[in-house]
């Protein structure tokens, strides 16, 4: 079953917003990790001072939805906006949607990431719709 989540940015204080939310919602996180457990990639290095920062929270709030978030870093601080801090989440049910959703949404937009496989074994893609809307797409095996 495909699900439609909200995905929230925080410009360093994702750790404290969730822990906020926990506290309302209740429940445990499903994942929680830090950019200073991404794998080095000499294409996206991370600066000391975003190290600790979240890399990727999730915490669910009923059987079908997860609020999830991430503070920005590096290049992408500078476009933080409060206000426009969130993207809307589609989990796809295989691939195949993914990339059907991915590029249908995305047509007239402007991609962020294409649909690849990533190091947290997702298959995933960011872009902004035509509309001016944020997207993120992923499809997770592993999940299912």
């Amino acid at each position: 079953m495909t699900t439609i989540n909200t995905y929230l940015t925080f410009n360093g204080n994702c750790e404290e917003a969730f822990l906020f939310y926990k506290s309302v919602f209740g429940g445990e996180y499903a994942h929680i990790a830090k950019f200073s457990e991404m794998p080095e990639d000499p294409n996206c290095p991370i600066s000391n001072d975003d190290m600790d920062k979240i890399m990727h929270v999730s915490l669910p709030i009923s059987k079908e939805t997860v609020l999830m978030g991430s503070d920005t870093g590096g290049e992408w601080a500078s476009q933080f906006l409060a206000g426009n801090n969130f993207s809307v989440s589609i989990a796809a049910d295989s691939k195949t949607a993914a990339d059907d959703f991915f590029n249908k949404l995305s047509e007239g937009g402007k991609v962020i990431m294409p649909m690849a496989d990533t190091f947290w074994e997702s298959y995933f893609g960011m872009f902004v719709d035509k509309f001016g809307i944020q997207w993120m797409v992923g499809y997770d095996e592993l999940h299912k």
